[in-house]
């Protein structure tokens, strides 16, 4: 096995100062240096055609996961190799991945997932919103697997909708006489069995507590690919893999306006590479979490070198996203060479946490994004993400080494939105430099609560040059 490469930056500035462009070259080279690391998947040149084990194409009233399922196990057992899913349209209920299979879902093939939730149970162990419990299997699920890969120009649908999924988040999505996450107390009682420390084995949510599984959740797995697919209508959240490490996902189309639709969420993983990539969700686009509050903590594993590039993000809540569940901390993020666009697009570099979270995230590098058009910030930090949380509030959060570099936006509310703490100055070190922020509806930047080593060069907001500390000049 090669030696994965730890990357430790050290990257220092004075206090106030800019970054130098070459302490941002430097900070690339390391990216590459993350990607090289990167283990890859390989597999023998063996193939297992799922309609050689019984699937059957085109037909609404046959569940084919029985036979896919049996393919994905018969590849594993002769040593690993391709799950091919050839043209047409295949039904099916939840896919579980084992090591060194590739399920490879053909042009032309669609593997649909039924919205029935009783093939979702019994439960596994799996999180839901950064915390540990037993909830619906996932519609893709692979537990302490290694080298496993989804793979194809294929589609996978969920067929989340209004009547399907979606109404179990409540509220404005709900459907009178069905169940949902508000009304019966599911998303409450399970943080609340967190906060209180029951043990995990005993948060065990059932259907009727309505927790939508995500699509895709690969958990302490190593050496994953997901690459070519066009992922729509999830239940939930996308593509979730939580202490995975060596993770590719690559050239993947997510098409997902559900509530909850985050498109990629890592949660405590490592030497992770995403590219090429669409989102276009009904939240945040990528999301990097560690874990919920004390889950969070007790793990203690944080999300660590993640590079981001070359990607296309439209609706959304956020571009690229650190949090809100992020009590294991983060450090080290790459992005560059991105689009971001679409007027239901929030945010595009969007960082959220608060004193019930706590958490470190340092060491942010972002260059050459083309913004053009979000509805809040190109910028925004929060530090006080959901006041109203019933939680311990004693876990200080820290944001630091936070650098932008050649970010061009051409329509927002603000250009920089910071929300820090009024009790300490626990965002530090954020440097702007040669950006340009265009129809600036405020024509500011904005800074609440109490920050620290803020520095802007050669900004400029609808045309007019901004202060060093971010402040508009006369």
């Amino acid at each position: 096995m090669r030696k994965v490469v730890v990357v430790v930056l050290m990257i220092a500035l004075a206090a106030g100062g800019a970054l130098q462009a070459s302490q941002m070259k430097k900070a690339f080279k390391q990216a590459d240096r993350i990607v090289r690391s990167i283990e890859r998947t390989k597999f023998p040149k063996r193939t297992f055609v799922i309609t050689d084990f019984g699937a059957v194409a085109n037909d609404e009233q046959v569940l084919n996961h029985e036979a896919i399922n049996n393919a994905i196990i018969a590849c594993n057992q002769a040593g690993g190799g391709t799950v091919v899913v050839p043209a047409g349209t295949f039904h099916t209920g939840p896919l579980r991945m084992k090591s060194n299979v590739n399920l490879h879902v053909s042009e032309g093939a669609t593997l649909q997932f039924t919205t029935d939730e009783s093939y979702y149970y019994p439960a596994v162990l799996t999180r839901w919103e950064g915390i540990d419990c037993y909830n619906a299997h996932p519609l893709i699920y692979a537990y302490g697997e290694t080298n496993i890969a989804l793979t194809g120009k294929g589609v996978l649908d969920g067929q989340g909708a209004a009547d399907k999924w979606w109404y179990m988040k409540g509220g404005g999505y709900s459907i009178p006489g069905m169940p949902d996450q508000i009304t019966s107390g599911g998303r409450d009682r399970l943080f609340a069995a967190a906060e209180n420390g029951e043990p995990v084995d005993r948060r065990v949510m059932r259907p009727e507590e309505a927790l939508r599984p995500p699509f895709v959740n690969f958990i302490h797995c190593n050496r994953v690919l997901i690459e070519d697919l066009t992922i729509r209508n999830s239940p939930f959240w996308v593509l979730h893999p939580m202490f995975c490490s060596n993770v590719i996902v690559r050239g993947v189309d997510i098409q997902s306006h559900g509530p909850n639709s985050d498109g990629l969420d890592p949660e405590s993983c490592r030497n992770v590479l995403i590219e090429n990539c669409v989102f276009n969700t009904g939240d945040d686009c990528i999301a990097i979490k560690s874990g919920r509050n004390n889950d969070g903590r007790r793990w203690n594993v944080p999300s660590e070198n993640i590079v981001v590039r070359n990607c296309k993000m439209n609706d959304g809540h956020g571009g690229v996203v650190i949090g809100s569940e992020i009590s294991g901390g983060f450090k080290n993020l790459f992005v560059e060479n991105c689009i971001m666009d679409s007027p239901n697009l929030d945010r595009a570099i969007r960082i959220k946490t608060s004193n019930c979270r706590g958490g470190t995230i340092e060491n942010i590098f972002v260059r050459n994004i083309q913004v053009g058009e979000v509805k809040e910030a190109v910028l925004r930090i929060n530090l006080v993400y959901e006041p109203r949380e019933v939680c311990d509030r004693s876990f200080d959060p820290v944001v630091r080494n936070v650098h932008m570099e050649n970010v061009q936006s051409g329509k927002s509310r603000y250009g920089v939105l910071l929300n820090g703490l009024e009790t300490s100055a626990n965002i530090q070190n954020i440097t702007l430099t040669n950006c340009s922020f265009e129809n600036v509806l405020s024509g500011a930047n904005r800074f609440t609560g109490k920050t620290g080593g803020v520095h802007f060069e050669n900004v400029r907001i609808n045309s007019k040059e901004v202060h060093t500390d971010g402040q508009m000049k006369p």
